[in-house]
């Protein structure tokens, strides 16, 4: 706890104005062009589904509900990499994609000031190649049905991803969103504040986020980050937090094992205990 305390005050993020300024009119343009792009791939989707032979209520509600599932852990795989990984600077990717990330760690209700395109543009734009995929397929089949069914559901739901990131910082959501969260149909803010503690390395997931107790558990997010860092020997957060911060960050997860090896290895330590202890002695009766 005294590490993790020493890492928040090194933490040094960046200018959130500098940030906000580099949503250009040409990244604007980008993120409409990918909405309608991505809006009318899923519209013929429906298209092709509706009516056909190969699909059934039951398939179609398993693929939308398995999307839900997938959605929300891509959101979190999608969420730490532009967390983690890549800078500011960087063409193309630095401005459109990657700036966001920087923009919400230091200003996290700059998200509630953002219209529609701001808000979800980017998430259109990296389902565009998913939604192709899934117009693509020739749907001769219920297998093919279903998988074009839950690319297409996850694909919606990594869309709206961001509307419910959004909403879980509004201070004063609608009343049915407000209801949603509470019954964590959608991410509750409470669950999500979780992420937003300096140095933002956990609970990544942010469709649902069902599923960050289970990755954080397994410690899913720092195995990826040893691994890349050692296949690149880059530094994790090192553009989000800053060098000093991100590198004590590295030494820490270094030497953490993930929550359940250490309660397996409390469990084991417990019976093994229990094991050796000596048996009391006979009474004798008196």
């Amino acid at each position: 706890m005294k590490k993790t305390n020493e890492i928040k005050t090194q933490v040094r993020l960046q200018d959130a104005q500098a940030l906000a300024e580099g949503y250009s009119p040409a990244i604007r343009a980008m993120e409409i062009g990918a909405i309608v792009s991505f809006m009318a791939l899923e519209l013929f989707l429906v298209y092709r589904l509706y009516s056909n032979p190969h699909g059934g209520p039951w398939l179609l509600l398993s693929a939308v509900l398995l999307g839900y599932l997938a959605a929300d852990f891509v959101s979190g795989f999608v969420h730490w990499m532009g967390d983690t990984w890549g800078s500011t600077n960087m063409p193309v990717l630095g401005k459109a994609l990657i700036r966001p990330f920087r923009e919400h760690h230091v200003d996290e209700k700059a998200i509630t000031r953002h219209d529609f395109v701001e808000t979800n543009g980017n998430n259109c734009l990296i389902s565009l190649p998913v939604a192709v995929a899934a117009v693509s397929m020739p749907l001769s089949n219920s297998g093919w049905v279903f998988c074009a069914s839950f690319l297409g559901a996850m694909i919606f739901w990594v869309m709206a991803t961001n509307q419910f990131h959004k909403w879980s910082h509004m201070d004063s959501p609608p009343a049915l969103i407000g209801f949603l969260q509470r019954i964590h149909l959608i991410l509750p803010p409470a669950h999500h504040r979780i992420h937003h503690t300096a140095p933002f390395n956990k609970y990544y997931c942010i469709t649902v986020g069902w599923l960050n107790w289970p990755l954080n558990a397994v410690s899913f997010f720092p195995l990826m980050e040893r691994l890349v860092t050692r296949v690149t020997g880059l530094v994790p957060r090192e553009d989000d937090i800053g060098d000093e911060a991100a590198r004590a960050l590295v030494e820490v997860q270094g030497a953490t094992q993930a929550p359940v090896v250490q309660a397996a290895k409390e469990l084991l330590t417990k019976a093994t205990t229990e094991d050796a202890a000596p048996a009391p002695a006979p009474t004798r009766p008196s």
